[in-house]
């Protein structure tokens, strides 16, 4: 059985048909997901959608592009409520430049202070990082977040960089972009780590693999990406399910 990662299902994409297709993910061997809070209000629907599905666990966060709408009574709310059941991970957080809003500082204030919560609260982080490399990096170093364990989430950067976070202990998420031809780099990323920090997510709507690139992702899609792990790292596809699955037990501790 397969497990989903990173998941949007709070997402309007979903509004016609959610409640159908989160119905089917287990026939289909999807065997759990998590949903991931992006502003408050999708956490909010994050913490609706963990109650109506017994498989579907939840990350709550605030992402760099939405932290604007953050204060110290808000981050009050988001301790609370990470101490509800089913509630695995603090994110996603991090730090975003290719809108570049808000500015980098209001972001890196943000980000630090949810990798706080995150320490207060004793869970691991799901990271997002686009176009800010470096400065991710050094405040994961700076903040030493490698303690505090979870996922680079949808990985984007060069081996090197991953060589940086996998000494860290972190996980990679990998998902449809693999499959893309212009994924040279990432192909390289997985065809040099070990499958023991790999795990898989689709980051749905978003991302669809090949052949449905461009169309609407939902966790139905990730075996073309069990797949095309599998090409790379010349395993069978069952051995990367369960060793995947086994990863993101072992990263949202869920024994």
């Amino acid at each position: 059985m397969i497990f989903d990662t990173h998941a949007h299902y709070d997402d309007e994409a979903f509004n016609e048909d959610r409640d159908e297709l989160l119905r089917s993910l287990p026939e289909h061997g999807i065997e759990a997901v998590v949903n991931v809070g992006a502003s408050i209000q999708t956490t909010k629907n994050t913490l609706e959608l963990m109650k109506c599905y017994p498989f579907v666990y939840g990350a709550v966060g605030v992402h760099p592009n939405e932290t604007a709408e953050l204060n110290e009574h808000l981050m009050d709310w988001l301790k609370h409520v990470a101490g509800e059941e089913k509630v695995v991970a603090i994110g996603e957080i991090g730090l975003d430049y290719y809108w570049n809003e808000p500015e980098p500082e209001v972001q890196k204030h943000w980000f630090v202070r949810q990798l706080n919560l995150a320490r207060e609260v004793g869970l691991p982080i799901i990271v997002h990082s686009r176009d800010a490399a470096k400065d991710t990096l050094d405040i994961i170093r700076a903040e030493k977040a490698g303690e505090l364990g979870g996922v680079i989430h949808c990985f984007s950067y060069s081996v090197e960089m991953a060589r940086e976070y996998l000494n860290m202990g972190f996980f990679l998420g990998i998902g449809g972009v693999l499959t893309f031809n212009n994924a040279r780099k990432l192909k390289e990323v997985v065809d040099y780590m070990p499958m023991e920090q790999l795990v898989l997510e689709t980051d749905c709507p978003y991302l669809s693999p090949v052949p449905n690139r461009g169309k609407r992702n939902s966790s139905l899609n990730l075996p073309y990406v069990v797949k095309a792990v599998s090409e790379i790292k010349g395993i069978p596809e069952e051995e990367v399910i369960a060793v995947t699955r086994e990863n993101a037990r072992r990263m949202y501790r869920l024994g």
